[in-house]
C-alpha cells in the first residue's frame, strides 16, 4: 500500500480475497478481546446496597475471565459468525479498495510520493463505503456479543447469526440492519484513515531509514502504529457506536453521546486498551498481505 510505484499486476479481486481472509483469520483470534470490549462499553453502573457503584466487568483481563467463569469458554467467541461476515465483507473491501481510490484522487499518471491528505481522503473513503454495505453483520456481531449469562430456562434473544438478521427484519424491519450507522460510518472511516494512511505513511518513512528494506520486519512496526494511533483516535466513537447497536433506548447518536458523557463522564470514552490489542493483533496479520 505504497504510493504508486511499480509492481506486481495484483487485481482487486486477489487484493479482496487476501485481505478478506487475513481480516477473517485475525477476528477469529481476536474476538474474545473484542467481545470483552463490548461488554465493557456497554455495561452500566450497577449501585449495591451501599450506594457505591459495583460495574460487574474490571479491565480486559478481568472482564476476559468473568466471561469466562460465568458462560464458559466458547461464549468469548459469541458473534464470530457475524464477525467472520463483517471481516469478509468489510476487511475485504476497505483494504481493496484502498488502492483504486487512491489512483482515482491523484489520477493514473502521477510519479511520485503521495500527498498524505490524500492517502487520508481516499482511507474515509473507503472505509465508509465498507461500512454502508457491512453494517447489519456489525449490528448482529454487537447484539451476539452483549447478551451475558442468561437464567436458567430462559433462552437467548437470538439463536444464531442467521437467526438475528432475520428476526431483526422481522421484529424491527428492515432498516434496523443499518442501526448506528451513523456513528459507525464515522468510527470507521476515521479508524480507517488513521490505519491505512499511518501505516503507509511509517512504512514510507521506516524505508527512508538506512538499513531498512521492505520487509515483514517493517510490516510489523508499521502495523503496531498505525494500530495504536487509530485505536488511541477512533475509541470514542466506538463506545458510542456498540451502545447505539446494543441499546434501543437512545434517540441518535448525539443522545448517546450526551448521557454516557453526563452519565459515565470521559473515562467511559477512553477505555481502550482492549480494542488496542485486538486492532493491533489484525494489524500484524493483514499487513503481510500488503501488495
Amino acid at each position: 500500500m505504497a504510493d504508486l510505484k511499480p509492481k506486481s499486476d495484483i487485481s482487486f479481486v486477489e487484493v479482496f480475497l487476501c485481505s478478506a481472509f487475513a481480516a477473517c483469520f485475525a477476528e477469529f483470534c481476536t474476538i474474545p478481546l473484542d467481545t470483552a470490549k463490548v461488554r465493557l462499553q456497554l455495561q452500566r453502573k450497577i449501585l449495591a446496597t451501599e450506594g457505591v457503584s459495583l460495574p460487574k466487568y474490571r479491565g480486559l483481563l478481568g472482564t476476559v475471565a468473568t466471561i469466562a467463569r460465568e458462560e464458559g469458554l466458547a461464549a468469548l467467541w459469541k458473534g464470530i459468525t457475524a464477525g467472520l461476515h463483517r471481516q469478509f465483507i468489510y476487511g475485504g473491501l476497505r483494504i481493496g479498495l484502498y488502492e483504486p481510490v487512491k489512483t482515482f484522487l491523484v489520477g493514473s499518471d502521477f510519479v511520485g510520493d503521495i500527498p498524505l491528505y490524500q492517502k487520508i481522503l481516499a482511507a474515509l473513503l473507503t472505509g465508509a463505503m465498507a461500512i454502508v454495505i457491512a453494517n447489519p453483520t456489525d449490528l448482529v456481531k454487537v447484539r451476539l456479543q452483549a447478551e451475558g449469562k442468561l437464567p436458567a430456562g430462559v433462552p437467548g434473544r437470538y439463536a444464531g447469526a442467521l437467526d438475528a438478521y432475520f428476526t431483526i427484519v422481522r421484529q424491527e424491519g428492515l432498516g434496523a440492519l443499518w442501526t448506528g450507522l451513523g456513528p459507525n460510518i464515522a468510527r470507521n472511516a476515521i479508524i480507517n484513515a488513521a490505519e491505512l494512511a499511518s501505516y503507509d505513511q511509517v512504512k514510507q518513512t521506516i524505508l527512508q531509514i538506512p538499513g531498512f528494506m521492505d520487509s515483514a520486519f517493517t510490516h510489523v512496526l508499521a502495523g503496531l502504529g498505525a494500530g495504536f494511533f487509530a485505536v488511541c483516535i477512533g475509541s470514542p466513537i466506538d463506545v458510542v457506536k456498540s451502545r447505539m447497536m446494543g441499546d434501543s433506548s437512545y434517540k441518535n447518536t448525539l443522545d448517546c453521546f450526551i448521557k454516557t458523557l453526563k452519565n459515565e463522564g470521559f473515562l467511559r470514552f477512553t477505555k481502550v486498551f482492549s480494542r488496542i490489542f485486538g486492532r493491533l493483533g489484525s494489524w500484524n496479520v493483514i499487513m503481510f498481505f500488503d501488495p
